[in-house]
């Protein structure tokens, strides 16, 4: 049965992309309220970026987040959707399907460091 592999690893193999277990609670605040608060955090560290935060949905305060029309594309992980929150236009992202090699992120959240303040405890 055929996969769903990211095209970027054949194209580009020193290029890393490694998702870890964040060993820390991990919460995401917007203006004082905790929109996440997670002891199941995942830390992605890839080529040419710093370490992104992922979050499972689950522990989301999900009624305050907006999906909007907005996509990205990543050889590497996928297309992601995004959400807004009430004063932050695409703040969070999320890959729904990602490729197989990212497959832990699916139903995870993502968030620019930027619009939110991300706190490991």
């Amino acid at each position: 049965m055929p996969g769903n592999p990211g095209p970027g690893y054949a194209k580009k193999p020193d290029h890393k992309v490694v998702l870890e277990r964040e060993p820390r609670r991990v919460q995401v605040r917007r203006g004082g309220e905790v929109l996440v608060d997670s002891d199941a955090a995942l830390v992605m560290q890839e080529t040419g970026h710093g370490p992104t935060y992922y979050l499972p949905r689950r522990h989301a305060r999900m009624e305050k987040f907006r999906r909007t029309d907005h996509s990205s594309y990543c050889p590497f992980k996928g297309t992601a959707s995004y959400f807004s929150l009430e004063d932050a236009e695409n703040a969070v992202w999320s890959y729904e399907t990602p490729y197989d090699e990212m497959a832990g992120i699916q139903e995870y959240l993502a968030f620019y460091p930027d619009k939110v303040e991300i706190t490991l405890l």
